[in-house]
């Protein structure tokens, strides 16, 4: 052995079976599903099944927001599958960045709300979508009741001055500048050069009143039951949690309209796991993973089968109907944009001051 090692023949199939350990390794990493996503979207209860088909089978990355996704993947990162929401998948799809999937491999697929599964920019054909919904929630204004006394049901609490630097509003084109908007009399999502410099100063004149702009909601939950913040912009999970801590805040429904939003899986064309992506979305629509989702964060589940088994208490409780079409009857949907990117520059030169 020792005199094989140290010929040319015994040392490059020494180096060839190193090699093609190595090869291994990579291939065995690569099998890993690469999975794109928001914070406190890559808990292991969502995809109880897929883990326990496929144990260590996913590998989670996060983005801040769903332009952040966008920006990094239209740079060249490629997860397997992505996470955006729906007001952004035309977009995707406008780039090359998606492939369809194939709804007769969805097996809840029928369980999904029609309202969400019939959206269309979701439609590629032939029984086949561009992004399978999984959750849907809301946008509003979640304040202390012992520091805002009574206000008015209104978006224009983020704008008073009374309660100037103990306000946050969210970093992000579709939603901050979506309520600038309907507080401004335009529509948000089809405006005119004239009407976006109407926005614009609706959200110069916001501004100043801010503590900040963020897409951090631990930090605005910490700075809402410490009193730091009065109130601030957030989503339902925000809401949800600091009542299970006891903190004295309201979700406010709005008159001019709360914001709701759906979200879900897309495959990017180059996905290399395509099997293991299928296996985890229908994962991800197992009812008992839409009952955490539910339960945990407030939020509704894309299927009619996870609100089921959810008792009418507790939906109550979380002010959630059990069917969406009830609370899109009251609230603003936010889908596609037409001057996003316009829209995004704006928001960007007034939040630097200009």
């Amino acid at each position: 052995m020792a005199f094989d090692l140290i010929s040319g023949k015994m040392a490059r199939t020494g180096l060839t079976a190193l090699a093609l350990a190595l090869s291994s390794t990579v291939a065995f990493a690569g099998d890993k599903l690469q999975y794109f996503t928001w914070s406190g979207y890559e808990l292991p209860d969502f995809n109880k099944s897929f883990l326990a088909a496929h144990p260590d089978g996913v590998e989670a990355s996060i983005f801040g927001d769903d332009d952040d996704a966008f920006t990094k993947v239209k740079a060249g990162f490629r997860p397997d599958i992505a996470h955006p929401c729906y007001d952004k998948v035309a977009r995707w799809n406008k780039e090359g960045l998606l492939q369809p999937i194939d709804t007769k491999r969805i097996k809840n697929w029928d369980s999904i709300f029609p309202v969400f599964k019939n959206l269309p920019d979701l439609q590629a054909g032939d029984g086949k979508v561009w992004m399978v919904p999984w959750d849907w929630g809301n946008t509003s204004i979640l304040y202390r009741t012992d520091l805002v006394k009574n206000p008015e049901a209104s978006w224009n609490l983020l704008w008073d001055k009374q309660y100037a630097g103990r306000m946050a509003t969210i970093d992000a084109v579709h939603d901050t500048p979506i309520v600038a908007a309907l507080l401004a009399g335009v529509n948000p999502f089809d405006m005119t050069p004239e009407q976006m410099d109407t926005v614009a100063e609706k959200l110069r004149e916001q501004r100043p009143l801010l503590s900040n702009y963020t897409t951090d909601m631990t930090s605005v939950e910490q700075a809402l039951a410490s009193g730091q913040l009065v109130a601030a912009m957030t989503w339902n999970a925000s809401a949800t949690s600091l009542k299970k801590q006891g903190v004295p805040v309201e979700f406010m429904k709005p008159k001019e309209g709360m914001l709701t939003w759906s979200c879900g899986f897309v495959m990017l064309k180059d996905a290399k796991n395509v099997d293991l992506a299928y296996d985890f979305i229908n994962s991800r629509l197992d009812a008992d993973s839409g009952k955490y989702l539910i339960e945990s964060y407030g939020y509704g589940s894309s299927l009619s089968s996870a609100f089921a088994t959810v008792p009418k208490e507790e939906l109550e409780k979380l002010q959630l109907p059990s069917d969406p079409e009830v609370m899109l009857k009251t609230t603003i949907f936010t889908g596609p944009m037409k001057q996003n990117d316009e829209l995004a520059k704006m928001f960007e030169k007034v939040k630097a001051g200009g």
